[in-house]
Formats: C-alpha cells, structure tokens, sequence
C-alpha cells in the first residue's frame, strides 16, 4: 500500500509562516528559537513549514520566546473574518514572509521598527510609496 503523503492543514500552515516571520524580524535564527524552546532547529523547521501541528502550550511558549500574543499568530489566517480579500493580500501573508526573506526586504524592516516617531514611520511610507510612483496598495497609514 502506497502511503500518500499529508498535505499541511492551512491554518497550521500560517500560523508556521508567522511564527516564521516573527523570528526573521527579531533576526532570531531557527537554532536560537529552538534552544530557547528546548528542541532542535529542524523541529523549528518543520513547524514554520506547517508540516508539524505547534500545540497549544508549545505556541504560548513561542509567543512568550517571540514577544507576542498567540493571537498574532492567527492574524489573516486563511477562513478567519479577519483574512484580507483582494488583491495582493490574496495569498496571506505569504508576500510579507517573502519580502522579509530577502536581505534588503529584513534590513528595511529592521530599520523601520527603530523609528520611534509615528510621524516619522507616516513620512517614511509616504516617500516610499511615492518611489514607487504612487502606486498605493489600498492600505492607509
């Protein structure tokens, strides 16, 4: 008998993709997370790809690892009322988790957050989006 493999359920899927995007903000590797969690990276691995389901006591602990709610961990989950429709959010946060994957995309980031002055953060948006000739992405800062 053939074993098929198991597609990821989406939800964990997403909730691996955040824990994902969390990590690479805080410039935290996967064998850090995973000490500090007391197992290895490539468990870390498996749960960011969603091929591993993150308990609910695991979760808390990565929430508390990573600095945020467990409930940022099901922010645009795929089903949830609150998932964006349209557009280049289509996909989830899957373009955020891209775009933070690259070098300048994390540096940008990095960057950003140690802006402490929300009109300063406005303005940078602001000159960005206009780099971009105006396009504008629906999103209101």
């Amino acid at each position: 008998m053939l074993e098929s493999k198991k597609k990821p359920n989406p939800i964990d899927t997403h909730v691996g993709s955040r824990v994902r995007l969390r990590r690479t903000m805080l410039g935290m590797s996967q064998e850090k997370l995973g000490e500090a969690l007391g197992i290895t990276f490539q468990q870390v691995q498996k749960y960011e790809k969603g091929s591993n389901r993150i308990g609910a006591s695991r979760l808390q602990h990565i929430s508390d690892v990573l600095n945020v709610p467990v409930s940022y961990f099901f922010e645009e989950a795929p089903g949830s009322a609150a998932a964006p429709r349209g557009g280049m959010e289509e996909s989830g946060s899957d373009y955020v988790v891209d775009f933070l994957s690259t070098a300048e995309g994390l540096q940008l980031n990095r960057a950003f957050v140690r802006i402490a002055d929300p009109k300063v953060r406005k303005r940078v948006i602001d000159l960005v989006r206009s780099l971009a000739g105006g396009a504008d992405d629906g999103q209101k800062g």
